[in-house]
């Protein structure tokens, strides 16, 4: 029984982070290339929580960058056809639309 009370002390005792300081703990780690080990003994956190919060950041940038699609050369060359069609398509119609303003400007009604 004495356990357990000790248990609910040391547990009541946890600090409760912001996300902003976790953000800022992350961005020393990825950016500026801080050892894991010295943050942790430098700001008193844990280190498997400072793994952690690094590893779910990293994994949020895989999942941003995971969007990415490759394409094999084949399907490039069809992407640029089609996307040349377009060009061209637009720059027909806005050489009519240019005739179409010089038609109305010569002949206000």
């Amino acid at each position: 029984m004495i356990e357990i009370t000790i248990l609910k002390d040391v547990y009541r005792m946890t600090k409760k982070i912001t996300q902003e300081y976790r953000d800022y703990v992350v961005k020393l780690v990825v950016e500026e290339n801080r050892k894991v080990t010295e943050l942790s003994y430098e700001l008193g956190l844990g280190e498997s929580s400072i793994h952690r919060w690094v590893k779910k950041y990293r994994d949020g940038k895989k999942q941003e960058n995971g969007d990415v699609k490759y394409i094999t050369p084949s399907e490039l060359k069809k992407l640029e056809a089609t996307y040349e069609k377009k060009l061209r398509d637009v720059e027909e119609e806005n050489a009519i639309l240019k005739k179409a303003m010089h038609i109305f400007a010569k002949n206000p009604q």
